[in-house]
């Protein structure tokens, strides 16, 4: 245990030595006025330090700050830069395209060599491009209902899945519960959405079989309430049962992209009907995309022919622009390739098992959580079986602390948990350093 006294101190220290070692941060957010809390997104004020490092550069798996400071970077965009910081081939490929325009509202000989790509890489035939994550999870949504004609969709307890209002259901002493964080909701989202614990065979059962239920929306892996990995077996009870009851299975791998060429259903199985991808795909440049199996394509066609004519609320002007496809079709055909997994799987075997060994040595009873290339400590003994248990475990202030420390030593994680990230070009000498500075943080905390 770590004594939340020890958890201040070093909290106290740390954010001191922060504001002396970047005075350029300071006066940066004296000058962004101009921006609603002085950042441009409310997101870049959840980093744990006294005010957000700020930018200059980035390359590979290192970030530099207006300060002058070098990083790893762990964090990469929060998956966005999960390949590196702009690749070569993407950086020449996006020069490339801005002097041959940005955004046509037409389709592009790239595009069609894209949809080729995205089949051979994640088993799906056919693909619809949008410029988010959460815009595309919202037209899977929208299409599971419209072609099962079903309302509710199910989804697991602490997931997320983007600015979705339909994912914002909790559970709270075991009912369901509108987040409590959401802004201006005013609909009543419990009327359409289900919600149980990730791992619960038999609750996925009983809501499966109501015959309400559109789609499964879910992480193969949970990754944004810590990492919950699926108990042996989960995975294909919840697409047996999802089969039985005439369920769409959707995966949205946006974050478990890591867990292997193809994602984690292609990498470790099973496959759903739907799945979304988003961020890392274009290398940083803002697009996502779902795919679907040809059976889905099937009803979606016959949706579309017998629905009146209209806007059918899926798509924006900006959705499938010149540079986003040229920025997928790059990174799948030049970044995004096997030998690239290899590396990140490697490293982030070597990170896990320097983590490990690390805890151990100062008799913490913590545990490593691995997902492919994605890496998480948790400051529990157990780990957490559903997102229930992984809120119940989360040690806000502790964790905090832990990033500000890593911060002050050049070593920079995602700020809303405790992901670290292994990229194709992140090298040994920068993970033994994380995993240095990870050991001089818990002997600190430890004191």
């Amino acid at each position: 245990m770590i004594a939340e006294a020890a958890i201040a101190r070093v909290a106290e220290r740390e954010a001191e030595r922060f504001r002396a070692a970047n005075p350029r941060a300071f006066a940066h957010r004296a000058v962004a006025t101009g921006w609603f809390q002085s950042v441009p997104f409310h997101w870049m004020k959840d980093w744990p330090s006294p005010v957000p490092i700020v930018a200059a550069s980035a390359r590979d798996a290192t970030l530099t700050s207006i300060d002058g400071h070098t990083y790893d970077d762990f964090c990469l965009g929060d998956t966005a830069s999960l390949f590196g910081h702009s690749p070569p081939a993407l950086a020449a490929a996006l020069a490339r395209q801005a002097g041959e325009g940005l955004s046509y509202m037409l389709p592009t000989e790239r595009g069609a060599a894209l949809s080729q790509r995205l089949a051979a890489m994640f088993g799906l035939p056919q693909w619809q491009v949008t410029t988010t994550a959460s815009e595309a999870n919202r037209a899977v949504i929208r299409w599971c209902r419209g072609i099962s004609g079903r309302r509710k969709i199910l989804i697991f307890n602490g997931a997320y899945h983007g600015a979705v209002d339909d994912a914002f259901v909790d559970l709270k002493g075991g009912d369901p519960a509108m987040r409590a964080s959401l802004i201006g909701q005013v609909h009543d989202l419990r009327d359409t959405t289900t919600v149980i614990e990730f791992n619960d065979q038999d609750a996925v059962a009983a809501a499966l079989r109501s015959g309400d239920i559109a789609c499964v929306l879910a992480e193969p892996v949970m990754t944004n309430v810590g990492m919950v990995r699926d108990a042996p077996g989960f995975l294909a009870a919840l697409r047996k049962l999802c089969d039985e009851t005439a369920t769409l299975l959707v995966f949205d791998e946006t974050h478990t992209i890591s867990s292997g060429y193809g994602g984690h259903g292609v990498t470790h199985g099973p496959r759903p009907d739907l799945m979304v991808i988003g961020k890392s795909i274009g290398g940083g440049v803002p697009c996502a995309v779902y795919g679907f199996s040809a059976e889905v394509a099937e009803r979606m066609a016959a949706l579309n022919a017998a629905r009146p004519a209209g806007h059918s609320g899926i798509g924006t002007t900006l959705s499938a622009n010149a540079l986003a496809i040229t920025a997928m079709d790059t990174m799948l055909g030049d970044v995004i390739t096997p030998a690239a997994y290899d590396h990140m799987l490697r490293g982030a075997a070597r990170l896990l098992a320097g983590l490990e060994a690390e805890i151990a040595g100062v008799g913490l009873e913590w545990r490593v959580a691995q997902v492919g290339a994605r890496v998480e400590f948790l400051t529990c003994p157990t780990p957490p079986r559903n997102g229930g248990e992984a809120k119940a475990a989360m040690h806000p202030a502790l964790e905090a602390a832990i990033h500000l420390f890593l911060a002050n030593r050049g070593i920079l994680l995602a700020p809303f948990h405790n992901m670290m990230l292994v990229s194709p070009v992140t090298s040994d000498d920068q993970i033994d350093r994380l995993v240095g500075a990870f050991a001089d943080c818990t002997r600190a905390l430890k004191e």
